[in-house]
């Protein structure tokens, strides 16, 4: 490959890890716009149960490590690319994939607990703007597990390669992106609403 094609590689490489961050921008705006929602409208019960009587702190705290984990193991994926180690990639986004999974269906357990307690979203402004934002979370957590599901198999198919690192580097990106966002979800939502 020629100096003109590695630069223009490179060039290609550093404008789409550029728009993923301005991705990755748009997105904490949103949910700025969801805290602050929330914010305002956690005391608006409407006689209902507040935060207090609602959340099980102990299982949001295991599913709080479980996340955290993921990221961790995330992490270790990444390190082991930028060696060139494609069974330890497969292996450490396999681990990270597992607990993102067990996370995504702790939090939907939890949501059907609170249906089923008759706390849905159309019960309060206190729970639509919980279930907005949480539920918001929660769909880009099922997004990045499909992203890595694809991920996955394209590394086991091709290997590693300048593309494929590229794209693993952004999902690494997005994946603790989610997890520096869940740290808030769980200090505002669930650790303030029950202290």
């Amino acid at each position: 490959m020629d100096t003109t094609a590695i630069n223009h590689q490179h060039e290609k490489t550093e404008n789409s890890l550029f728009g993923f961050w301005v991705y990755l921008m748009t997105d904490l705006i949103m949910f700025a716009a969801l805290f602050a929602a929330y914010a305002v409208l956690h005391n608006n019960t409407f006689g209902g149960p507040a935060s207090g009587q609602l959340f099980n702190l102990p299982f949001v705290l295991a599913e709080t490590v479980i996340l955290l984990t993921s990221s961790f193991s995330c992490g270790l994926a990444y390190l082991v690319m930028q060696r060139g180690e494609v069974k330890k990639v497969l292996s450490w986004f396999t681990v990270t994939f597992l607990l993102g999974l067990s996370f995504l269906f702790m939090e939907l357990t939890e949501f059907r607990r609170l249906y089923a307690s008759g706390s849905g979203p159309q019960h309060s402004a206190f729970l639509t703007s919980y279930f907005t934002l949480v539920g918001a979370h929660g769909l880009h957590i099922a997004a990045g597990l499909l992203w890595m599901a694809v991920m996955l198999l394209v590394v086991r198919k091709r290997g590693l390669a300048p593309k494929t690192n590229s794209q693993l580097a952004r999902l690494a990106l997005f994946w603790h992106f989610l997890d520096l966002v869940w740290i808030f979800i769980f200090t505002i939502v669930y650790l303030m609403g029950v202290l």
